[in-house]
């Protein structure tokens, strides 16, 4: 992303802040223009500042803004200019029934293009490639062969389709960003500006600094807390990263060891309520369901998430006799929370209004609003007009990216349901799979950690709740249950070889081997690869049933994460013999069952593993992997 200064820098600096002024006053006032025109000038702010920020190349003058990139910015703005100019003939035509004029397809080709374009520079070339298959795929499928096979789309339609409905580019995913997404971003860099990711690492340090292992659960703790911040895996690898890693090495993790904990921390921020990744707002949109009750869903999967991360770190330096870090480099805890526990409050906030019933948009604002008050209430944390005039301008350049791929996304959307590919693949994969559901889940998951290796979590997820969660849903399971599979996979492509762009941003930091910390970091994100499917073979994982069975699932799957790491990291009590570890990975599926009878058999399992441990000769730990 180009660095710049002086009146450049002004400018877009102006149009940034405008962007984020303007979504604010949206949501705020009845007199705003509707959902259209929000979505025009979603896609109108994040085209000019994709062109203006974001080079055609990496290796481009990073200062300064050429003469193309300006006139790209100036061809976007023409564009989105025409949808206002023919407002009322665009909204209230019957799409693909109302033929377009020439004037029409000029514009809905180039506004594609322009979309793609951008989109390429924000995020990478993966999804714009994913996007232009289909439009082949709709223009050529009189020329295909069974389930892919179509009557064909004229240019006109894909267009039409792409362009002029809202089931394309201005389809939900722009939706959500241009409603959702933008908002809590907007929170996001306010409470990071305010000091609150120091605060974090402080907090972290002072409650788990100390600990075996200190700075490795210190990542867990701190890395959990920023992706409230951050909602992206990489940057939060990249602001943690820099801290975590260094400690992590200095007091005897191995490099590979190290960046994979900080991957798989980092990663968790997108599953961990309160503030999830974009992807779960689309969700919400996707099942018709709040975004209070996808946050609620997600809160257990999560607990096992980072319960089995931190239990796993733990046996890891038992085994390894790793230490924590010393009393004197630690922060103190009642003077953290003396000088700065007051930035908890504003997050606090947002969760009670959320779990009052308001809407994220209304909370995402107050939250913002009460955090600049709060901060006051600390010289140090203190935000001024020039501080939340920085954090208006982030806000809407860290929604670029977002905004982009889901126009993207948008398009794929509009060619999946205008050819009925959606319906064929669904049946298709129901007979490819012969109805077996396990079947299915497979290779939803192994679809969606393809997908995430080269784009972002929403599109990824967006891909698959397209084409492949329609199937689940078909073969029985709970559309939340689906919806969340799907996610849970296409966030964990994060830190899933060969393309794990988590694990290469920490193994950059901590100058380990790409593939050993990849390695590493499946072994300690396992509960992330099986926790999704017992949730989707029993709902009560996801907060759905009776309170005992909710109440059992979590107290017996938060013994079995840990039972699951033990199990991976071969120790226990002691280290653990090779039937051992069989007994307590036997354990850990059976407890991650809430079914009883599984849990009563799962018990009995660990309880076997415990005894022989303690009954065994006290061997020498071996040393970390």
């Amino acid at each position: 992303m180009r660095k710049l200064a002086g009146y450049a820098g002004l400018v877009v600096a102006i149009v940034a802040v405008a962007m984020s002024v303007y979504h604010v006053y949206a949501r705020l006032t009845v007199y705003a223009p509707d959902q259209h025109a929000l979505l025009f000038i979603t896609l109108g702010f994040s085209l000019v500042l994709s062109f203006l920020l974001w080079p055609r190349r990496k290796d481009a003058t990073p200062d300064r803004i050429p003469w193309s990139d300006l006139g790209l910015a100036a061809l976007s703005l023409v564009c989105v200019g025409y949808m206002f100019v023919n407002y009322d003939y665009i909204v209230n035509r019957f799409p693909t029934a109302h033929p377009l004029t020439t004037m029409d397809m000029l514009v809905g080709g180039v506004g594609m293009l322009l979309v793609l374009e951008a989109t390429r520079r924000t995020i990478g070339a993966s999804l714009p490639i994913v996007a232009i298959v289909f439009l082949v795929y709709a223009l050529a499928g009189q020329w295909l062969f069974g389930f892919l096979h179509h009557r064909g789309l004229s240019v006109e339609i894909t267009i039409d389709q792409s362009w002029y409905t809202t089931e394309g580019v201005f389809g939900v995913p722009l939706q959500v960003a241009g409603t959702y997404v933008i908002l809590f971003i907007i929170f996001g860099t306010f409470l990071e500006r305010s000091g609150a990711g120091q605060f974090f690492m402080n907090f972290a340090n002072a409650i788990a600094g100390g600990a075996r292992g200190g700075p490795g659960k210190v990542a867990v703790v701190s890395s959990s807390l920023f992706g409230t911040i951050s909602g992206s895996a990489v940057a939060n690898v990249m602001v943690d990263g820099w801290l975590t890693i260094p400690m992590m090495k200095k007091t005897g993790f191995k490099p590979e060891a190290a960046a994979a904990i900080e991957a798989v921390a980092s990663t968790g921020g997108q599953i961990m309520p309160p503030i999830m990744g974009a992807a779960a707002f689309v969700m919400a949109e996707f099942l018709g369901a709040s975004y209070t009750q996808v946050m609620i869903a997600a809160a257990i999967p999560a607990l096992f998430y980072y319960g089995a991360l931190f239990a796993a770190i733990h046996f890891n330096a038992v085994r390894s006799g790793l230490k924590g870090l010393p009393r004197e480099e630690l922060p103190i805890l009642r003077q953290i929370m003396v000088r700065q526990a007051h930035l908890f409050l504003p997050v606090i906030v947002l969760l009670a209004l959320l779990l009052m019933g308001f809407t994220p948009t209304y909370g995402a604002i107050v939250a913002t609003g009460a955090l600049v008050v709060i901060s006051w209430l600390r010289p140090s944390t203190g935000m001024g007009p020039r501080a939340c005039l920085e954090s208006l301008r982030d806000g809407a350049i860290h929604t670029v990216p977002v905004a982009m791929a889901c126009a993207s996304a948008g398009i794929v959307i509009g060619i999946v349901l205008q050819t009925g590919l959606a319906l064929r693949f669904t049946a298709f994969l129901i007979d490819f799979t012969y109805g077996y559901l396990l079947l299915a889940l497979l290779i939803t998951m192994i679809a969606g950690v393809i997908l995430g290796m080269g784009m972002p979590t929403t599109p990824a997820y967006i891909m698959q709740a397209a084409l492949l969660v329609p199937a689940i849903i078909k073969l029985g399971v709970e559309p939340m249950a689906a919806h969340m599979f799907a996610f849970y996979f296409s966030c964990l492509s994060a830190v899933t070889p060969p393309v794990a762009l988590a694990v290469y941003a920490a193994a950059s930091i901590g100058g380990a081997s790409l593939w050993g910390s990849g390695v590493q970091a499946v072994k300690f994100a396992a509960a992330g690869f099986i926790v999704p499917f017992f949730f989707v073979f029993n709902p009560s994982l996801l907060f759905e049933g009776s309170w005992d069975e909710i109440l059992r699932a979590v107290i017996t799957g938060s013994i079995g994460v840990v039972a699951l790491a033990a199990a991976l990291e071969a120790y226990f009590l002691r280290p653990a013999s090779w039937l051992e570890r069989a007994l307590f990975l036997a354990a850990a599926l059976l407890l991650l069952d809430p079914a009883a009878l599984t849990d009563l058999i799962g018990l009995g399992v660990l309880g076997a593993a415990l005894l022989s441990q303690k009954l065994r000769p006290l061997g020498q730990p071996r040393p970390a992997e």
